[in-house]
């Protein structure tokens, strides 16, 4: 079985990077484990046309076709996002409705496989678990419209940098223990 483990954050090196880090090594005690950051890909954002309800492909040529190439071999897929603004980074939300072609809210649309397990890791710097939720439902709604199963789910707060997350590694080994 293949992992692929998501930083949803353009930052490489901060909180979620840190997870995400933890995340893999964990996994890879048990799955094949790939980890990529959406900051890696270049995209653009979706234009609207709507071209890809008639046609099921983007008009648009860049990188999306590959980070999706990565959700087809996976067999569990672990999106972490911190809050931005009480919800995904942007460039990840980016990401997402450039994922329309593989969407099932039209046809034709293209599949990456059944049977995909999914999990999510939010982080927040506040106290409170309200914009965890927020970023739970926008990555779980992704899932749903790429077949994905969702999972389980880890929130954690009061985490602002990366020093703040390995107080919490035992929470996050706990997590990966039930993927």
């Amino acid at each position: 079985m293949k992992a692929l483990v998501i930083n949803c954050s353009p930052v490489k090196t901060g909180a979620t990077a840190e997870i995400v880090r933890i995340i893999s090594r964990e996994l890879a005690k048990k799955y094949e484990t790939k980890s990529i950051c959406i900051d890696d890909y270049n995209f653009s954002f979706c234009r609207g046309c709507r071209s890809c309800h008639r046609t099921a492909e983007c008009i648009i040529k860049d990188d999306i076709p590959l980070i999706m190439k990565e959700y087809e071999q996976a067999d569990i897929i672990v999106s972490a996002a911190p809050s931005y603004w009480a919800d995904i980074p942007g460039q990840f939300k980016a990401f997402i409705d450039r994922c329309t072609p593989w969407c099932d809210t039209h046809e034709p649309h293209l599949t990456i496989g059944e049977g995909k397990k999914g999990y999510c890791v939010a982080l927040r710097t506040g106290p409170s678990m309200h914009e965890c939720e927020s970023i739970f439902r926008s990555l779980e709604h992704f899932y749903g419209h790429l077949k994905i199963e969702a999972c389980g789910r880890l929130g954690l707060c009061s985490v602002e940098n990366k020093a703040d997350v390995m107080p919490r590694t035992d929470e996050i080994i706990s997590f990966c223990s039930k993927i």
